[in-house]
């Protein structure tokens, strides 16, 4: 999953302390000024999201505007959730 994280650009993994992601770490790639993809790492399984925040600096820090989940329990071999990232990020 590193490789995923460094193709895409994602953030370095933060402690949420918003309660949004029930304190689990997370990373983020910046869509726009106002829209984020995030991955929750929960255990040994990634969670992919859609976020929607004021700033870049509420994430994990507040709750979102808005999110979605994209894939829970993302697998890079299955390439449905390749798709779906490369979908947003491209």
């Amino acid at each position: 999953m590193e490789n995923v994280f460094k193709y895409y650009e994602f953030s370095d993994f933060i402690k949420d302390t918003s309660g949004t992601f029930s304190g689990n770490e997370i990373c983020f790639s910046v869509l726009n000024e106002q829209h984020f993809l995030i991955f929750e790492k929960k255990e040994t399984n990634y969670n992919l999201y859609v976020s929607r925040y004021s700033s870049q600096k509420e994430i994990g820090v507040k709750l979102p505007e808005i999110l979605e989940v994209l894939i829970e329990n993302y697998d890079k071999s299955i390439p449905e959730h390749r798709i779906i990232l490369r979908k947003y990020l491209y």
